[in-house]
């Protein structure tokens, strides 16, 4: 049985709050002002914790304050509950470290959900702590979760506007992102290799995909079940700092493509996309690498008409800086191509 400690100075809230909540099978202890509420705390030890804001001799923020000041309480999740629902105070609550806020008069069903909610999360993150994993080993879990699936060069995966179901995983060949505009024309947002995960950014900000995604050679997926990505998101901290980094990357990456696009010639937009695409699919330390990628899938990957970058590649190979194999490109020198002027 869970213990909710609820601090109000309104009596006819306070007891009918206790009430339903005993009735709905938990343990809950009142006080009737602030300085009560952290002496009770104190003495009880709640799961959790519902407080006023507006009290007389110590006010729902004070209470907070001295809560989070003292190690045994300071884990304690705490909802305010308040008859004012100015934006400003919210905020303030907010900013403080309160876990939720409840706005009166608040009805039965809100208030179950918001302690349940915070109290999965608290069990979560206790449960965490209690047996944390390194990063390999839980990205071995959630592949093992995962079925195969091979795909055909050229073959989409997801469209833009779809609702996510997976987080994939290239066990080998390649994966673009892409806009297709209404005139036809195509946008690479990113080029993902064997050993990449894609998909996870509209998984992770739980909307619709803002993309489209294909192959551009044949490729063998792993589909992870939605379900199974998040749990192990919200359990374990470091696959969460793992993605947080690769959301920071992706975010650094269309910043880039973005000005690139507004302030470098179309000759050192084609250079630096050689460079990019190089620097993913070469070895440690080399500096030449063969890149097997068509035309127009270079001519979306910098934003401009194929014709374009054949012409660019024309001239490349003329300086010797690449080399044309077939329908592969070699690139001679990865550092001379990336030292190329406007």
């Amino acid at each position: 049985m869970k213990k909710v400690l609820v601090i109000e100075d309104n009596d006819d809230i306070r007891e009918g709050t206790v009430e339903v909540l005993t009735l709905a099978g938990y343990e809950a202890i009142s006080a009737k002002n602030g300085k009560l509420g952290v002496e009770m705390a104190l003495s009880s030890s709640p799961d959790i914790i519902l407080c006023d804001i507006m009290m007389p001799e110590l006010d729902g923020y004070g209470v907070l304050y001295l809560l989070s000041k003292n190690p045994k309480l300071a884990s304690i999740p705490f909802i305010f509950m308040t008859a004012k629902a100015e934006r400003a105070d919210m905020r303030k609550g907010m900013e403080m470290g309160a876990d939720d806020y409840l706005t009166k008069p608040f009805d039965d069903l809100e208030l179950f959900n918001a302690i349940e909610s915070r109290l999965k999360k608290k069990s979560q993150t206790v449960g965490f702590k209690a047996a944390p994993k390194d990063l390999h080993t839980i990205f071995s879990e959630l592949k093992q979760k995962g079925k195969g699936r091979s795909f055909a060069n050229k073959q989409v995966i997801y469209v833009e506007n779809d609702e996510p179901g997976y987080l994939y995983f290239i066990k080998s060949g390649q994966v673009k992102t892409y806009k297709r505009f209404k005139d036809g024309r195509e946008l690479s947002s990113n080029i993902y290799k064997d050993g990449d995960f894609f998909g996870y950014e509209s998984l992770c900000c739980g909307v619709s995909y803002a993309d489209n995604a294909a192959t551009l050679t044949d490729t063998e997926l792993l589909l992870i079940p939605k379900a199974d990505f998040m749990d192990a998101l919200f359990n374990h901290q470091e696959m969460a700092t793992a993605f947080i980094e690769l959301l920071s990357g992706n975010i650094r990456f269309k910043e880039e493509q973005m000005l690139k696009l507004a302030y470098f010639s179309v000759r050192k937009r084609v250079a630096e996309a050689l460079v990019q695409l190089s620097r993913k699919f070469a070895l440690a330390h080399e500096d030449s690498c063969t890149l097997k990628i068509s035309r127009d899938d270079l001519a979306a990957f910098v934003g401009t008409a194929s014709e374009t970058v054949s012409r660019m590649l024309a001239d490349f190979k003329e300086e010797k800086l690449i080399e044309k194999h077939g329908n592969a490109i070699y690139v001679v020198s990865i550092e001379r191509l990336s030292n190329i002027k406007q």
